[in-house]
């Protein structure tokens, strides 16, 4: 079993490439090689491939990422299930995991920023439940506390000084901009995935 996520930015051609892409690349180049384990086409949009418990995380890390720049976001499609054909490039192999990203990704909206779509239709439905609530915080994060979220998700055991220090602010800022963004609930929601994905 893999994950895919399909991705695209919303409204990419508001800030000029150079400033996102640097930033949309090192993020992906987190969890794996280019181009085997993902690659960036058409622009704009991407493919990721990694092991189905980072799934989750990884797309939370992708969409703080991109939301550091004020008028951009992303719509992310998890889909998970068997590779079939395994190519060199990510954009050129198939299988079970990349029909349902694309099953999942024509299902986004406007608000519905985030999907999962696995073999599982009673998995489907209650990440997807979670996924919805949690998008009400996650689709309002200014830029500011998306880069903390951000910082957070890639040093989870830094104290939230060392995050401040990092940074460059304070750690009242921090402490309240990871309260106000939901950041504990995302790690509970995140945990307890990794925890349903492992008894499927």
């Amino acid at each position: 079993m893999i994950a895919v996520i399909t991705g695209d930015i919303v409204n990419s051609r508001k800030v000029e490439p150079k400033e996102w892409m640097p930033l949309l690349k090192s993020t992906l180049a987190y969890y794996g090689q280019e181009p085997s384990d993902w690659e960036i086409y058409r622009g704009d949009s991407f493919q990721l491939i990694l092991a189905p418990k980072e799934a989750l995380k990884a797309a939370f890390h992708l969409k703080a990422s991109i939301k550091q720049f004020k008028s951009l976001d992303l719509r992310l499609s998890i889909g998970i299930g068997q590779r079939e054909y395994d190519a060199p490039k990510i954009t050129e192999s198939n299988g079970e995991a990349f029909v349902n990203s694309g099953a999942g990704f024509e299902n986004l909206t406007k608000r519905r920023t985030l999907i999962i779509h696995t073999p599982w239709p009673a998995f489907d439905q209650q990440m997807n439940l979670y996924i919805d609530l949690t998008l009400l915080t996650m689709n309002n994060w200014p830029a500011s506390r998306a880069q903390i979220i951000k910082t957070a998700l890639e040093h989870p055991d830094w104290k939230q000084q060392e995050i401040a220090d990092y940074l460059n602010k304070t750690q009242s800022t921090v402490s309240e901009s990871l309260g106000k963004s939901g950041y504990e609930e995302i790690l509970r929601l995140e945990k307890m995935y990794r925890e349903l994905i492992t008894q499927q």
